[in-house]
């Protein structure tokens, strides 16, 4: 498309992941008919991220299998999909955006879901591996194969899965975090001791408690880290401490912006013809406030809701958050939203590997996970908000649906 082409006003969707394709599918779906247009920097058809820590990384899926919708899919529904570009400015009196090659496209609205990148060691120019894209996942893919020492700093979701996935296949691994235990902040301590535990016994070797001071480096590549407990060395680094949204689109637009593109329970920003939807999203939940989720359910449901509310259809945001995780022989599911000191309760035996967890805030349900016990997360979801014994919570012999 050149500088000099002005396509029909329509949605415009800035950012090529699950929440975009989420939006156009469901736009379509709910019988929208004028033009779609996807805009995403990355060169990949609109994909799903998890498998890039998981599967993809064992060998067990390979990106095709990740993708969304092949390109058939986009064609056939009359949604464009303009690869590899990058929109540089939006003029909300105009109701235009512009991208980098100078190309300027008009809309009716705009759907934000510009995603969020990988937070990167402070006070160093040296190149950092980190896992957000396809190519990340790729070139890690390549390199474990090769066997030696990574460090992972970090010992959330993404860390202890690419820990898992390359420590299966071989290689020697320790995850450096400064809490006391892994997905503390997400979970407590019990229960991040167990994922600790679970790791030692594969043979990761885990320095908690224990800060990166420093990088050492050589040619501008990242060797070792200085750290509080001295100095690591290693073959392969990777950089797996939190993601930060990419909101500076949203900024210079003058949108309200604070930790995400700050929208309402319809994803509404402070411009009304301008959503926000995904990682970006800093959206109003209509019982647990105001939240920015980073998960793959939260992206195709609020691409799904984006669509809604361009359409007029009156859904705001009100679901449970959940994700899933797969390390070493551990699968488990997590429904709700809850504060790291809530009380935990666990129905099962922890130790043989199967069990749930509840997480209790003055007698409350506010989050619940199956961990290797399946086809029950619709029953723990029923549960959140309710106020339930603890005695019968821990109870494996009365059925969930009976609570």
């Amino acid at each position: 498309m050149s500088s000099q082409q002005v396509a029909k006003s329509g949605v415009v969707i800035v950012g090529g992941g699950l929440a975009a394709a989420n939006t156009a599918e469901t736009l379509r779906s709910l019988g929208y008919e004028l033009p779609i247009t996807i805009i995403s920097e990355e060169p990949t058809l609109p994909y799903e991220r998890p498998p890039l820590s998981k599967e993809f990384l064992l060998g067990k899926k390979e990106i095709d299998d990740a993708i969304a919708h092949d390109a058939a899919w986009y064609q056939h529904h009359n949604v464009t999909v303009v690869l590899g570009e990058r929109v540089t400015e939006i003029d909300r009196s105009a109701h235009t955006v512009t991208l980098a090659l100078g190309t300027v496209l008009p809309y009716d609205t705009l759907v934000l879901a510009t995603g969020a990148r990988s937070r990167t060691l402070p006070d160093t120019e040296a190149q950092q591996l980190t896992l957000r894209r396809v190519e990340d996942a790729q070139y890690i893919r390549e390199q474990i194969p090769h066997g030696g020492q990574a460090v992972i700093v970090g010992a959330g979701w993404i860390g202890l899965e690419v820990a898992s996935s390359a420590r299966q296949q071989g290689m020697e691994v320790t995850v450096i975090a400064p809490g006391k235990v892994p997905l503390g902040k997400i979970m407590g301590e019990r229960i991040g001791e167990h994922f600790a535990e679970l790791h030692r016994k594969h043979g990761v070797e885990l320095k908690m408690e224990t800060k990166v001071t420093g990088v050492l480096e050589k040619a501008g590549q990242i060797t070792g880290l200085a750290t509080s407990a001295g100095d690591v060395q290693a073959d392969r680094i990777l950089i797996a401490i939190g993601a930060v949204p990419n909101t500076e689109l949203a900024e210079a637009a003058g949108l309200e912006v604070d930790n995400g593109v700050v929208t309402d329970a319809s994803l509404r920003t402070s411009d009304p013809d301008i959503l926000a939807a995904g990682d970006v999203a800093n959206a109003e939940h209509l019982t647990l406030g105001r939240l920015r989720v980073e998960h793959w359910d939260n992206a195709i449901r609020q691409g799904k809701l984006a669509a809604q509310t361009i359409m007029g259809t009156g859904e705001q945001y009100d679901w449970q958050p959940y994700f899933f995780t797969d390390q070493f022989d551990l699968g488990m599911e997590y429904v709700g939203h809850a504060d790291a000191s809530a009380e935990v309760v666990v129905r099962g035996d922890m130790a043989a590997g199967e069990f749930i967890v509840f997480w209790l805030s003055e007698g409350i349900v506010k989050a619940a996970m199956n961990v290797n016990i399946w086809d029950v997360n619709d029953d723990l979801r029923a549960l959140i908000g309710r106020k339930i014994d603890r005695s019968g919570l821990e109870n494996p012999d009365i059925p969930l649906t009976k609570l």
